[in-house]
């Protein structure tokens, strides 16, 4: 299953800017629409994997990681 995200975007003195409603932190500006939904998508994956890195870290050993759908 794939994980899905809603992206707002809006163009505001010649710039696209856009933020990842579910994950706070995620935003970005570019120049054109295409632009960004491509480095919204880049930054998004970053984040993910870091905030993964970053909870595996802090657990240490002997963590049990479990799937949630919601």
């Amino acid at each position: 299953m794939q994980n899905q995200y809603t992206a707002i975007m809006k163009q505001e003195n010649g710039w696209w800017i856009g933020w990842i409603e579910e994950l706070p932190g995620v935003n970005c500006q570019e120049k054109t629409y295409e632009e960004l939904k491509e480095t919204l998508e880049v930054t998004l994956r970053e984040a993910l994997e870091f905030n993964r890195q970053d909870a595996v870290a802090a657990a240490g050993s002997g963590y049990r990681e479990e799937k949630i759908a919601i």
